[in-house]
């Protein structure tokens, strides 16, 4: 456990740093955790040894908690993804720096990987990327009308403050010289819908970044049904191979 950004009037901002055997440099990972930006912290991955395992493939890992929407709107949660780049740029040998993070974390490292931000590749399972949409999306998948999480992110709901909703979105910074995207959505996610991965990576398209765009059969948030996480894993691991 390392302090990596202190905040007054907040808690200190932690995370784990997981490294792998042998001399620097490595391809290095920040890590983002879910919880729809109100729970979760940097210990609840997907699987739960996934910072192990990376770490095991040769990443340098650092798993960042960032300060949640009960102690702080956004872009607060941005500016913490931010500074734990920067950390782990400055702190390890880092041969190139990617994000990885699921639903929330995974909205949180494309926004910083595409509003400005100065990494070499995401990997985004399950992203929420599209605020103002996202309510009518889950209806579309049959799901339950909650916008309680993005109200809680953004201190209003996203349909009485569209531009804020906007500002907060993937969507609204795509760029044509975007790092490379992987994003990786079940089919059957009615929390955060496969709509919201698929509206990016059109619009990535159309601006000529690369992006990747894996739906998975049967599966839910947060891979609930998914046949095999393992193979999830490893497909995200070969993509970022491709890229170090």
């Amino acid at each position: 456990m390392t302090v990596y950004r202190e905040v007054p009037g907040f808690r200190p901002l932690e995370l784990d740093l997981h490294l792998p055997s042998g001399p620097g440099p490595h391809p290095a990972i920040v890590y983002l955790h879910g919880g729809g930006w109100r729970r979760g912290s940097r210990r609840t991955t997907i699987p739960a040894s996934l910072c192990s395992t990376l770490a095991e493939r040769g990443f340098a890992v650092a798993a960042a908690d960032y300060r949640l929407s009960g102690e702080a709107r956004f872009p607060a949660q941005l500016a913490d993804v931010r500074a734990a780049t920067a950390w782990l740029r400055f702190e390890v040998d880092c041969a190139r720096t990617f994000l990885w993070g699921e639903s929330a974390g995974a909205h949180l490292a494309l926004l910083a990987a595409l509003d400005g931000g100065d990494v070499d590749g995401v990997v985004a399972w399950f992203p929420p990327t599209d605020l103002l949409g996202l309510p009518a999306d889950v209806a579309e998948a049959g799901g339950g009308a909650d916008d309680s999480r993005e109200t809680d992110l953004l201190g209003v709901a996203p349909s009485a403050n569209p531009e804020r909703a906007r500002a907060a979105s993937p969507l609204s910074f795509v760029r044509g010289d975007a790092p490379p995207i992987l994003l990786m959505h079940g089919d059957a996610d009615d929390l955060v819908p496969p709509a919201q991965s698929e509206r990016l990576a059109t619009a990535l398209r159309a601006a000529g970044a690369p992006v990747e765009l894996d739906l998975v059969p049967g599966a839910g948030h947060r891979w609930t049904d998914a046949r095999d996480v393992g193979a999830l894993v490893d497909r995200s691991v070969k993509f970022l191979d491709g890229l170090s």
